[in-house]
């Protein structure tokens, strides 16, 4: 990795594909991680009080009533329904039974060299194509071989080629670099 002092840009590395979101944790390639601004959707039979709709801060955590902060950083929704289940139980609760589902999306970022910079909302399924589709596609300086991605919460930009059916992750900010003549 190279740094340069006083730079307010990340880091650059140059690698392949992949996700540091879900490298960064230990759920199987292909099921969902939770991250930063994610929203959950908890449900505590028979306790209308704790039930709701929460997101996940940027330390990674859920603040929910009676059980606390709860880590859901990293997690896939099964695993939170039992780290929120032991929390409730250990607590004034005897047989909670808790279900999670994602109701939305970290917002994913692009910029540099496409039309319309800026935020956008996620949905499961969207490929880097689809990310500078939305972003207006690319301006006539834009370097169409590479994109350099920083995934949710990593500090660290990561140079990959550019491809189209790459999936992007909730949370990403990818930078569309210019084309040197």
């Amino acid at each position: 990795m190279y740094t340069a002092g006083c730079s307010a840009s990340p880091p650059i590395v140059e690698t392949g594909y992949g996700s540091a979101r879900a490298e960064s944790s230990r759920v199987p390639a292909g099921i969902y991680a939770l991250g930063p601004n994610d929203q959950v959707k908890v449900q505590v039979y028979n306790e209308p009080t704790i039930s709701g709709d929460y997101t996940v801060d940027g330390a990674g955590f859920l603040a929910i009533p009676v059980a606390g902060r709860v880590r859901a950083l990293g997690l896939t929704t099964t695993q939170l329904e039992r780290r929120i289940t032991a929390k409730l139980n250990g607590g004034i609760l005897k047989d909670a039974r808790v279900t999670v589902q994602v109701s939305g999306y970290a917002p994913f970022y692009i910029r540099g060299e496409v039309k319309k910079p800026g935020e956008f909302p996620y949905k499961p399924g969207l490929t880097l194509g689809d990310a500078v589709a939305l972003a207006g596609g690319y301006t006539y300086r834009a370097d169409e071989n590479k994109a350099y991605v920083r995934s949710a919460g990593s500090a660290v930009e990561i140079a990959r080629p550019l491809d189209v059916d790459r999936p992007v992750s909730p949370g990403e900010n990818i930078r569309i670099p210019e084309r040197f003549f």
